[in-house]
């Protein structure tokens, strides 16, 4: 343990001194459960005569690095405000810190703790964290070895999950549309379907795909013998299924790039495929090349015919040959020219686009391709797909509205130039979507903007979930009581608005219908 010294910072009063303590548990042994690591740092505050006064804890989370981790956020950004009532920060050990693959990183961290005036102490260490070069060199190796593990972890992990493939086990992922999840024991017998969203809970089970309902198999086939037979292309057979209205297993609309998914994905053909992409250590996604790709034929009940499958591929591939590598990277360079960020989804939902298949078989990978057009993806792009998916989702809600309305007996014209809803002839009505955003503390909040021009006497508020997939809630926002451009909300509001915030929309629902008043004598 580490032996008696100094303490450092502003918050120490007569007696014992003020001391926070941070805990952090991912998922690996029950030696780092969260209460242990605290049995552990208040028996060390005991004999040192140390007061735990805050506790920071990140339950569930990976050590990889800062991001999701909002309890270190918190620690940090309340030691560099100076607005503690502590002044030592006491820890389990090195590798709750975290397991950091750049072992700087781990430094740097502490480094902003300590010109803060705040010493941490890692309370089961061997070594006395006092900035000591001896302390300085042990430190350094145990934040290498704390990468280390992480990184001997993700090798083992894996090579197992690579021998469940080849034995016929899927291996995370939603099982697609025309498929259906079915959890295994040890000795091969169905136990039970999984939902959506469910997981197995015991280690020995496993899972694998089968056929889903009658009717997805059916439409599957028909994409196949669509592309086959009559040579339609994605975007043609996007509009067919829509114009069918037929939905995804996401209960969403068809796109070029779900439609290449079912043509392209080996499981229909009942082959088990793994490591196409890789995302190890939460590092850069990276498209893997065919030959390192996992594969185990047979492994599911086939519902497309293999020849068929391979009917599809050779047209692809055929269709692709089309064009010259200069003019693959001139559509792409022109594409990067007017988006300003290139992506898979990107060059998949562009019409006239080859598809991203093509530039991963012509070049090796995207990534090969986009160097070839000036483009570094170094960053996180996954706010612009978000907004993608909202200007998809807002003429949804506005038609399902107008319909519901309709339903109730009640009347909604639409402006079809701004989505503006008019109500009976008695009050308009202004959709609009709130995406969940992140602040640097990680807290979530909601920007909302009134449109002034078009003065509608409601505004309906969807505020989106944290993944921005689906509706959270809605605020009715009459324009009478809120006359201002914007208002931001964050996850607990204030009774001025919490009184506007509904769960449903049945509360617009119920004033759309109409009331008759009794004419006096």
């Amino acid at each position: 343990m580490s032996s008696d010294h100094e303490y450092g910072g502003g918050a120490e009063k007569a007696g014992r001194l003020r001391a926070a303590e941070y805990v952090r548990m991912s998922t690996e042994h029950q030696q780092y459960s969260t209460e242990n690591q605290r049995e552990k740092i208040r028996e060390y505050a005991t004999r040192r005569g140390l007061e735990i006064v805050r506790t920071y804890a990140d339950e569930g989370k990976s050590g990889l690095k800062i991001d999701g981790r909002q309890a270190l956020q918190d620690l940090i950004r309340d030691v560099q405000r100076g607005d503690v009532d502590y002044s030592v920060i006491l820890v389990y050990d090195v590798s709750r810190w975290g397991r950091f693959q750049d072992s700087d990183e781990s430094a740097y961290y502490e480094y902003l703790c300590r010109r803060s005036g705040m010493k941490v102490i890692y309370c089961a260490e061997q070594f006395e964290n006092d900035g000591s070069p001896v302390s300085a060199i042990v430190k350094g190796v145990k934040r290498a070895m704390a990468g280390e593990y992480s990184r001997e972890l993700s090798a083992k992990v894996f090579a197992g999950q690579c021998r469940l493939i080849e034995l016929g086990y899927r291996q995370g992922g939603p099982a697609g549309y025309g498929l259906r999840r079915v959890l295994v024991d040890q000795h091969g017998l169905v136990k039970a379907p999984l939902a959506r969203g469910e997981h197995k809970s015991l280690q020995s089970d496993r899972v694998i795909l089968v056929p889903g309902p009658d009717s997805e198999v059916r439409i599957v086939r028909m994409i196949y013998q669509w592309f086959v037979d009559e040579s339609l292309n994605e975007s043609e057979i996007v509009a067919r299924l829509n114009a069918m209205r037929i939905r995804t297993d996401l209960e969403r609309e068809w796109t070029r790039s779900t439609v290449r998914e079912v043509l392209t994905n080996e499981k229909y053909i009942g082959n088990n495929v793994y490591n196409r992409v890789s995302f190890k250590l939460r590092s850069v996604r990276v498209a893997n090349p065919a030959d390192t790709w996992i594969r185990k034929e047979h492994a599911f009940q086939a519902i497309v015919p293999a020849e068929l499958f391979f009917t599809v591929q050779g047209i692809m591939r055929a269709r692709a040959r089309r064009y010259s590598n200069d003019e693959l990277i001139e559509r792409l360079r022109n594409l990067y020219a007017r988006r300003g960020f290139l992506s898979g989804v990107v060059i998949d939902e562009t019409d006239g686009m080859p598809s991203a298949s093509v530039y991963m078989y012509r070049f090796g990978s995207l990534i090969r391709a986009y160097q070839a057009v000036g483009f570094t993806p170094d960053r996180d792009y996954r706010y612009l797909e978000a907004n993608r998916f909202l200007r998809r989702l807002h003429p949804e809600i506005v038609a399902s509205t107008e319909e519901r309305i309709v339903s109730l007996g009640g009347s909604a014209e639409r402006d079809a130039a701004t989505d503006v809803l008019t109500v009976n002839n008695e009050f308009t009505c202004s959709v609009v979507l709130a995406r969940c955003q992140t602040r640097l503390s990680g807290h979530l909040f909601w920007k909302i903007r009134f449109d002034a021009s078009l003065l509608p006497d409601v505004t309906v508020a969807v505020r989106l979930d944290a993944s921005n997939a689906a509706a959270l809630d809605y605020y009715l926002l009459p324009r009478l009581d809120f006359c201002l451009q914007r208002i931001s909300l964050r996850e607990r509001n204030s009774i001025e608005f919490e009184s506007y915030r509904f769960d449903t929309l049945d509360y617009l629902y119920a004033m759309a219908q109409r009331a008759r008043f009794r004419r006096s004598a």
